[in-house]
């Protein structure tokens, strides 16, 4: 179920339909890591402790309701994306000291920390104005089927499966080039795929798997097909997490064995067809500051001798194999293939040291008992709140309470389902946040890599390429390498189709 609450959204689908609904003070440019101001006018003036962000306020922009916007409605509504504790809330809970209007067209928000990636974070979808004459600040408050903001396109109609967006006629910005969109989900990726085929859509974005990629992409050449194929870079990785307090996980040279174990391009082969990216770093190789310590440690291609002579020395053999099961959402193909991909490679290679019991979970069951310390290994993916590495880092590592002994007992790598704790690991992802020199930053960065490289509480095993495709007659679809959304107003029905409207 898509929300459209952004006090509350937490997932692909509801950023999508709120990206295009709402404005944010910041936006990335088109094609590009630069950022813009939207709902701002300038970027922010920053104090010289970097505690303070003074931020200019639009004119002349009107919310769905014809309610003003001003700064006192964007400090409403960021004061209610922290009050109301939704499922996002962390990203300025703890972050954001105050939010105050200190005039008209004025807003000043105070750090609790310096944080030089902030004005990145503010480009987040939910971190978007809404009317406060719609909305009320109140724990556990949301409006999951209605939307009343500022963007390009106001809610006609929501049910469930269909969303209706008409063009807001009293937008402020460059008004989108069609005159509506209906973004309908499907209940499976099939479905999806067989609606494009038929050209009962116009675009299909998301939830198709690898083969139906392969397929569609095949098909784009030939009579048959002759739509078009939009591919990006994609901020969303995959990986692997294991529980470093289960046994026998929570010896480290158990998990490095696993590490040596993995076939990163035989996985991308199989599973993708060359579609992805081997990954070598929980951060991606689009930032500078990503190392491929994976690989500088236990070799691009698997160790085998290594990761042999490391189990036989854990105590495992061919008579008492080291047993992974790797749990996986239901909802996920690739993860499952690449799930029965390893368990392939380990029975073939592996001298019977390792068997891998692939399992299912339906994924809302599966993040309920992540952080119970049920999975001993997990298959997710993750695409970044805002584009900065520490958006790769801390919501896998950062630990609040625990000890090298117990683990992680509560913090975002107790959620995440790995349980690590590392004091230097905490004292770094805290220093990071607040350098604002980029080397010495980077070098922070580089050692909290080598930490994981060092504890594998994370395996690293994919960087995805984001695809959509577009029937003949559409134009101005475009992906965004920063954020996984698809902006609805460039898109356009030429002269070509005498199709009706999108």
């Amino acid at each position: 179920m898509v929300t459209l609450d952004p006090a509350d959204a937490y997932d692909q689908a509801s950023n999508v339909a709120i990206y295009n609904l709402g404005d944010r003070l910041y936006r990335y440019q088109a094609n590009s890591t630069a950022i813009e101001p939207s709902l701002a006018t300038a970027l922010p003036q920053i104090s010289d402790d970097g505690l303070t962000y003074t931020i200019p306020i639009r004119q002349g922009v009107s919310f769905h309701d014809g309610t003003d916007f001003n700064a006192e409605a964007m400090a409403f509504s960021l004061r209610r994306f922290i009050e109301n504790k939704g499922r996002a809330a962390f990203l300025l809970a703890d972050l954001v000291k105050s939010i105050e209007a200190t005039g008209d067209y004025e807003l000043t928000i105070k750090l609790a920390y310096p944080f030089p990636a902030f004005t990145d974070l503010l480009t987040y979808p939910g971190l978007c104005a809404v009317s406060p004459a719609a909305y009320e600040i109140a724990e556990g408050d949301f409006e999951p089927n209605t939307f009343v903001g500022t963007g390009p396109y106001r809610l006609a109609d929501y049910g469930g499966d269909n969303i209706k967006l008409d063009v807001f006629e009293d937008y402020w910005g460059t008004p989108p080039q069609n005159d509506g969109i209906v973004l309908q989900r499907f209940s499976s990726a099939a479905n999806l795929y067989n609606a494009f085929r038929s050209d009962g859509i116009d675009v299909a974005y998301q939830a198709l798997d690898p083969d139906q990629i392969r397929s569609l992409i095949e098909l784009s050449d030939q009579p048959a097909g002759g739509w078009q194929v939009i591919s990006s870079e994609s901020p969303s990785i995959s990986y692997l997490v294991i529980n470093a307090q289960q046994p026998p996980f929570d010896r480290v040279e158990v998990r490095q064995a696993l590490a040596a174990a993995i076939d990163r391009d035989l996985i991308n082969e199989r599973v993708f067809y060359g579609q992805a990216q081997p990954l070598y770093s929980l951060i991606p190789p689009s930032f500078p500051v990503s190392k491929s310590v994976f690989a500088d440690r236990y070799g691009k291609t698997p160790d085998l001798d290594r990761a042999k002579a490391m189990l036989i020395a854990a105590g495992f053999s061919a008579e008492n194999p080291l047993t992974l099961e790797i749990w996986y959402g239901s909802n996920s193909p690739s993860s499952r293939l690449a799930a029965i991909v390893m368990q392939a490679h380990a029975d073939r290679y592996l001298d019977g040291l390792l068997k891998i019991d692939p399992h299912s979970v339906e994924a809302a069951t599966a993040y309920g008992y992540l952080d119970k310390g049920v999975y001993p290994s997990f298959a997710l993916s993750w695409y970044a709140d805002f584009f900065d590495p520490d958006n790769y880092l801390k919501p896998f590592l950062d630990c609040a309470e625990g000890s090298t002994q117990d683990g992680c007992i509560a913090g975002e790598s107790q959620y995440h389902g790995s349980f690590f704790f590392s004091d230097r690991a905490n004292a770094l992802l805290a220093a990071q946040r607040s350098e604002s020199d980029p080397q010495k930053r980077a070098a922070m960065l580089e050692e909290l890599q080598t930490i994981v490289a060092d504890e594998v509480p994370y395996l690293p095993l994919w960087q995805s390429k984001d695809y959509a495709f577009a029937q003949s007659d559409i134009d101005g679809v475009q992906l965004n390498a920063t954020q996984q959304v698809l902006p609805f107003s460039t898109i356009q029905r030429t002269a070509r189709s005498s199709r009706g409207g999108e």
